[in-house]
């Protein structure tokens, strides 16, 4: 009596396993096994025998779907679903599967994405030493460093403006980061090769830096437009002038118009914060600002004005 073959988890339609059509695509077959993958993979499905089926199922499949030859030959009939010569059948590869031990195809993993996935690692990896003939004697896990997290205030000139800030990190180490001019609060940094050792001799990962920026007490942020509140006079506001009002870069002269009341909001061009698209906009709101004390001229003056130049500035609101 002949050798048993082990028990193959293959469907004999391979676009069955995939849930596809034979009029599926090169692209939707990738697509529909990397979705499976990611799905049923053992690694993430520890204990799941229907997981593992589909997913051995799923990877023979794509390893007979991915070659056009070799699907052209399929569709005519001239080989199996195992890639076999018909009517001879004899299985190209076979499954190796031992207590306590499971080797998964590597097929398809080349074409799994990023890099720097480490579910991609992690699929490269094992199937780098499964044992479908491309098993390398002695190869061992490798997979790059997690990433570490942390979180920085930075002042709101800083931020706007562009510096340099030094953290810690868990190990000691000191870590210099640059704050790009007209960084924006939540926005995240990247620091490649600064995160966790990798495994296996892999590259580290990288840290990410969530800045958040501290509130100012004059200047507001509004998009890449910056806005500040000018206090003015009341001689100002009436006779007009030229006042000093702050911005990002340092204090500016602006025209304040003769008669111009609290509310009146001047544009300052390119004043304010760098953003993709250049740099945008400061928005000068003058607030006029009575005296500590009002004294006896300025009542006799204003009793006098009253009475000869009497106006209603709330005509058309309160009615």
């Amino acid at each position: 009596m002949g050798e048993t073959q082990p028990e193959r988890p293959m469907s004999s339609d391979p676009y069955a396993a995939l849930g596809l059509t034979k009029a599926a695509t090169a692209a939707e077959i990738k697509k529909a096994y990397r979705r499976i993958a990611k799905e049923s993979h053992p690694d993430l499905n520890p204990g799941d025998s229907t997981a593992e089926a589909r997913f051995k199922a799923a990877s023979a499949a794509y390893d007979l779907l991915k070659d056009p030859d070799t699907r052209a030959r399929f569709d005519k009939g001239e080989v199996d679903a195992s890639g076999a010569e018909r009517p001879d059948r004899h299985f190209y590869r076979e499954y190796t599967e031992q207590p306590g031990h499971s080797y998964y195809s590597s097929q398809g993993f080349e074409d799994f994405g990023d890099t720097n996935d480490i579910f991609a690692e992690i699929l490269r990896q094992r199937g780098a030493q499964s044992g479908y003939g491309r098993q390398r004697a002695g190869a061992g896990f490798k997979a790059p460093g997690g990433d570490l997290r942390f979180t920085m205030e930075v002042d709101f000139l800083d931020a706007v403006r562009g510096s340099k800030q030094r953290i810690a990190l868990p190990s000691g180490e000191p870590l210099e980061v640059t704050i790009p001019e007209g960084t924006e609060d939540g926005q995240t940094i990247r620091l490649r090769g600064k995160g966790g050792e990798g495994i296996g001799g892999g590259p580290r990962g990288d840290a990410l830096v969530t800045l958040h920026v501290r509130p100012h007490k004059v200047f507001r942020r509004d998009g890449n437009d910056i806005h500040v509140t000018l206090p003015i006079t009341l001689d100002e506001a009436v006779l007009g002038g030229r006042v000093s009002a702050p911005t990002i870069d340092g204090p500016v002269g602006v025209s304040v118009p003769e008669g111009s009341s609290s509310g009146k909001v001047l544009r300052l061009r390119g004043r304010g914060a760098k953003g993709k698209s250049g740099k945008g906009d400061a928005f000068v709101e003058l607030r006029v600002v009575m005296p500590d004390k009002v004294d006896g001229a300025l009542k006799d003056f204003m009793t006098e004005w009253r009475t000869s130049h009497h106006y209603d500035p709330r005509k058309g609101v309160t009615e």
